[in-house]
């Protein structure tokens, strides 16, 4: 049986694949509501906002999902955007508030992934190499 959080986590990865990765607005637009509410600093309001941005960005944009967890309603993705570009991938965590199955509210934090030479603690910020090494 799913729990309300493993259902809001499966949309919200459909609707990134679906507006990120396919770049399929038209599905996007099942997942976001018109009345969505954008708290990021780095996007204009709205559902409009997101789409617009998007548009804007290369084709080769890609959003790969690392972790994604979930309390009741409340979805947080810490992901990686690439191919948007920028000198450096961006990571990012995502908090989305669903309502009815659809995303309503989004907040997040973002910052350009650190290189190896750049990495104070040693360790990449993503996954298991640094942005230089899965170029190779």
């Amino acid at each position: 049986m799913s729990t309300v959080e493993d259902r809001n986590k499966a949309i919200v990865r459909e609707a990134f694949d679906a507006l990120f990765n396919k770049r399929d607005y038209a599905a996007a637009e099942r997942f976001w509501s018109p009345n969505y509410v954008q708290h990021s600093a780095h996007i204009a309001p709205g559902r409009e906002g997101l789409f617009d941005l998007v548009k804007s960005l290369p084709v080769e944009l890609k959003h790969e999902c690392e972790l994604i967890m979930a309390d009741g309603d409340t979805v947080m993705v810490r992901g990686r955007f690439s191919g948007h570009g920028q000198p450096a991938p961006w990571i990012a965590a995502d908090f989305l508030r669903l309502e009815d199955g659809i995303l309503a509210e989004h907040w997040d934090v973002i910052e350009e992934e650190a290189s190896r030479e750049q990495s104070l603690s040693g360790l990449p910020m993503y996954g298991d190499n640094f942005p230089e090494e899965r170029r190779k």
